[in-house]
């Protein structure tokens, strides 16, 4: 083979090489992404803490540990900083709700995991908050949605039929539970 023929066939090689090292390096991005078909989403604004949280806790059908352990933390009960883990159904409930609003706002949290001490104490100061309430088992948050009436939050939760749902319009929030289906 003429010495030629052999120079051109080694720089095509060099070329193509650099070629696909550059492409693979620009489309790695998308091409991790095709395998991550199924995720879910949610973000969080803690009233009162301040912290605010995004995270894909659910990827190509598995829970991601990290993030729920970020939730956990978020949600823990802010008056004790007693952290509790929470059901990943109520988190999959937000996540319907946030697709069935049509928003990736934060949900603002008023109330997540509740430790005993704390529920008992709010039981005794207020009717509304129950002995046995949810928010002890990580199953129940208290919430309303930025820029979304609150009606709407408790409409959509009511659909999904997936818990317990309390509207309690004068305080701001909406109660959604992964507990029996009822409202109040």
């Amino acid at each position: 083979m003429p010495e030629s023929m052999i120079v051109n066939r080694a720089r095509r090689q060099v070329l193509l090489g650099t070629g696909i090292a550059i492409l693979g390096s620009v489309a790695s991005p998308a091409i991790a992404s095709i395998g991550r078909i199924n995720v879910r989403k949610l973000s969080f604004d803690n009233l009162h803490t301040g912290e605010r949280l995004k995270a894909d806790y659910w990827v190509d059908g598995e829970y991601v540990p990290d993030a729920l352990q970020d939730i956990n933390r978020l949600l823990r009960d802010f008056r004790t900083g007693d952290v509790h883990p929470i059901e990943p159904k109520l988190l999959d409930v937000l996540s319907m709700l946030r697709g069935m609003m049509e928003t990736e706002a934060d949900f603002q949290v008023i109330s997540g995991y509740r430790s005993p001490n704390t529920n008992a104490t709010l039981h005794e100061q207020s009717g509304g908050v129950a002995a046995t309430s949810l928010h002890m088992r990580g199953m129940a948050i208290d919430v309303r949605v930025g820029g979304r009436p609150l009606t709407g939050l408790r409409d959509a939760a009511l659909h999904l039929a997936a818990g317990g749902v309390g509207y309690y319009p004068k305080s701001n929030f909406v109660h959604v539970d992964v507990g029996r289906v009822r409202r109040w």
